[in-house]
């Protein structure tokens, strides 16, 4: 694998780069955002966000217009509002400094997964006599094929992550899912991530519908998508 650092600090690059090589990974660091832009595509990008010339979320929202690479952020900063940008913005995970380079290894790997996972179930050609594919809940349309979402007649831009969580909770609407299954269906078995992904990734969404009414929380059992 070879990925794309972009840390700012050598104090924190040289020890993670060392890391990273003794599994085996290759690692082409940067210390701006401007450089992170112009280098050639890796396999995943871990991202900073404090960098000295453009702030990483703008980075990450940069390099999502274009580019669908595994990314992963890496920050010192704790505060809730960062890590609900950076992953509306479609970052495939969020990791608080310090981290050990084994953790940091382990959610590399879950995030190269979930990339395989999607590539392989990528759409295939509509099949003859119709396309079943194009769910309609209200003014709500859900377009699998294009992965494309619209409310109302007006297109919704979600990332990734909040694209396949919708479908899935429009998978049978009114039903309740449980957090669990959620999670094992949409980011993998076994997930391991941080316990608010999926609280992040919902209240986004309810933001971008426009009506918190649309995803109801049902405490201690997860979640469904309420037709309006």
């Amino acid at each position: 694998m070879k990925v794309l650092l972009v840390e700012d600090d050598d104090s924190i690059a040289d020890p993670l780069i060392d890391g990273l090589a003794r599994y085996g990974i290759t690692t082409q660091w940067v210390t701006t955002g401007a450089e992170a832009l112009a280098a050639p595509r890796p396999d995943m990008v871990l991202l900073d966000l404090g960098l000295p010339d453009i702030d990483g979320i703008e980075v990450c929202r940069a390099i999502r217009r274009t580019d669908d690479v595994p990314l992963i952020m890496l920050t010192a900063r704790g505060d809730e509002a960062d890590r609900v940008a950076g992953l509306e913005l479609g970052a495939d995970d969020y990791l608080s400094k310090p981290f050990s380079v084994r953790e940091l290894v382990a959610r590399m790997n879950a995030v190269s997964r979930r990339a395989r996972s999607e590539t392989a179930a990528a759409p295939t050609p509509a099949p003859a006599g119709g396309d079943t594919r194009r769910q309609v809940i209200g003014d709500l349309v859900i377009d699998t094929r294009v992965r494309e979402v619209r409310l109302a007649g007006r297109l919704l831009v979600l990332a990734p992550k909040e694209f396949d969580l919708l479908a899935y909770l429009a998978r049978d609407p009114g039903a309740v899912l449980r957090r669990r299954q959620i999670l094992e269906t949409v980011w993998e078995p076994n997930f391991f991530g941080r316990g608010k992904t999926l609280d992040f990734h919902v209240a986004s969404l309810r933001r971008k519908l426009g009506d918190p009414a649309w995803i109801e929380t049902r405490r201690g059992v997860g979640f469904r998508l309420v037709p309006r």
